[in-house]
């Protein structure tokens, strides 16, 4: 499946979940690691409290390192691994975790592949000795890759095509960077779907699937002590590739605001948003990334947020508003605005009153006490983040494939505690520049059909 929105957000809003406990040890997750002598990095989360565990294998390969031309190829890929190895029959993967009572699925998103299973710590050694399996001996005919295209091309119409939200949104996003490889949409062009063979697929898998490029995670019932051997003798056996380096496209400056509008018959609810590029963890100045996750708490967090107590509730223009930001990205993020009229209410009416409320917090500033609810909130949301071994497996690994550290990871609670009011201030004053940013307007079309005239009227 593709990376959906939501999940990335979630992954993201993980890592502000691993403050439980907010202390200053910075001990959240309490992972083990280690190293496989052909590279491979792997994770594990003690979690004892019942006797299943989380087994995932992160690739560090995602939409954003396909070649020109290529749009999609990382996610077909993730539906092709689902077929055959040298060992074991197409599909047969599937069947024998489903016998033995387990769960997987996979995900691709702009920087990462992943593939996890949940299983019962005694049917660990079973995961990883097929997962292991195919990352290395998959098996592909050319008949599978025609079959699995037209799944993923049906999984384009139904999503996207299908869904004109949905369609603004890649447009919106292609237009927000202007070179960097975040502007091709993750499930791919379609025309470039269509292109995509069996050569092309199996010189990408060889290219990225090794271990060398690869993460384990496992998260549950299971100790570094008992899971080392059982890495050694499955993964540890893979020979590394060569040395993998990710060349991407550098952004060059912004110089103009853009605006994408899509109108559609199908469109029942207004809306519109203005993106603007951003810092992540990894991009551009990193130190904003902690005062923009703080920031986006406070001007998003729901009804109390002031985006949403003035245009829904004080003015009565909007049916929502609210702010996002995701810095959970190898390259630039994106940091935005949206709001939805009410019926009657113009989108340029709606525009001026939130752009209005930016103003006075760029001209005023946010105050202290406000910074310190927003901090306080995002550590409190993380209560209960140690009960589920997969939300550390997720945060961890999506954190260790663009580059972080565990210790970036574990650290988190005391960096967004140390944040002021002077960062957040500057981060927002930063951020907003018109001239980096990229308005979506989605409105509905009205009919050019013209009425038939009433029976027995005169034409």
């Amino acid at each position: 499946m593709v990376f959906k929105r939501r999940l990335k957000l979630f992954v993201v809003a993980g890592i502000a979940l691993i403050a439980a406990g907010n202390s200053s040890s910075a001990s959240v997750f309490n992972p083990e690691t280690f190293m496989l002598k052909n590279g491979m990095q792997v994770v594990v989360i003690p979690n004892h409290r019942v006797p299943v565990v989380t087994h995932m294998v992160w690739y560090k390969v995602g939409s954003a390192d396909e070649q020109e031309g290529e749009s999609g190829i990382a996610h077909f890929l993730e539906h092709l691994m689902f077929k055959g190895t040298k060992t074991l029959g197409n599909g047969e993967f599937s069947r024998i975790l489903a016998k033995n009572g387990g769960q997987q699925n996979a995900f691709t998103s702009t920087d990462y592949t992943a593939y996890f299973q949940n299983v019962a710590a005694d049917r660990l050694e079973m995961v990883m000795r097929m997962e292991a399996d195919r990352m290395t001996n998959l098996v592909l005919t050319k008949k599978d890759v025609v079959t699995e295209r037209e799944v993923v091309l049906e999984e384009r119409r139904s999503r996207t095509g299908n869904n004109p939200g949905a369609l603004l949104r890649e447009q919106a996003n292609a237009a927000l960077f202007l070179n960097y490889p975040y502007r091709r949409p993750i499930i791919g062009w379609e025309h470039e779907i269509r292109s995509l063979d069996y050569d092309r697929v199996i010189k990408f898998y060889r290219r990225w699937y090794a271990p060398n490029n690869a993460i384990l995670v496992v998260a549950g019932d299971i100790t570094a002590k008992k899971l080392k051997p059982l890495a050694e003798k499955y993964y540890g056996t893979i020979p590394a590739a060569k040395p993998i380096v990710r060349n991407r496209a550098e952004e060059p400056p912004h110089n103009a605001a853009r605006q994408v509008v899509l109108k559609d018959r199908r469109v029942r609810q207004q809306s519109w948003s203005r993106t603007y590029l951003a810092p992540s963890y990894k991009f551009g100045n990193r130190n904003h990334a902690y005062a923009l996750e703080v920031l986006v708490e406070y001007l998003g967090a729901g009804a109390t947020s002031p985006l949403f107590r003035s245009l829904v509730m004080k003015q009565r223009i909007a049916v929502g508003a609210g702010a996002y930001y995701s810095p959970g990205e190898l390259g630039p993020s994106r940091f935005g605005f949206y709001a939805s009229p009410k019926p009657g209410v113009s989108i340029g009416k709606l525009k001026n009153a939130l752009m209005a409320e930016v103003a006075k917090l760029l001209k005023g500033g946010i105050d202290k006490g406000e910074i310190n609810r927003a901090k306080q909130r995002l550590l409190d949301e993380a209560v209960y983040a140690r009960d589920s071994a997969g939300a550390g497996a997720r945060v961890l690994g999506s954190a260790l494939a663009i580059g972080m550290t565990i210790k970036d990871v574990e650290t988190w609670p005391e960096r967004i505690s140390a944040v002021t009011m002077a960062e957040v201030n500057a981060a927002l004053a930063d951020v907003v520049n018109d001239r980096r940013s990229v308005t979506a307007i989605l409105l509905p079309e009205k009919s050019t059909k013209k009425k038939s005239p009433k029976k027995g009227a005169m034409k």
